[in-house]
């Protein structure tokens, strides 16, 4: 008995050590997580507010379109589709180049 109480006498400063690096390390870990679905969550918020900006840009332009009676309303849409087609494509502006100007 008296040898255990002589061995946890020794061990016990040692395993107090232990303890209090294991929970700082725990505790960093924790933090370093936390920082990361912070940022996480605030790209994400980010994206989202664009995203409603641009959703908020077309609605204006559809209310627009509907509600300014001196328009063809016919001739807006097909207007709004071949913005649509010039933002999809890669080249931007397309160049004609069959047609040449005659001097």
């Amino acid at each position: 008995m008296g040898e255990l109480i002589g061995l946890v006498a020794v061990a016990a400063p040692f395993l107090m050590v232990f303890g209090i690096v294991w929970i700082g390390s725990q505790k960093k870990l924790e933090e370093k997580r936390i920082e990361a679905t912070a940022e996480m969550s605030s790209e994400k918020a980010a994206q989202y507010a664009a995203h409603t900006a641009e959703l908020e840009q077309r609605v204006r332009v559809l209310e627009r379109i509907v509600t300014d009676r001196g328009y063809d309303v016919a001739t807006q849409i097909e207007a709004l589709r071949d913005t649509r087609e010039v933002e999809g494509s890669d080249s931007g502006v397309p160049l004609e180049i069959a047609k040449k100007e005659k001097a």
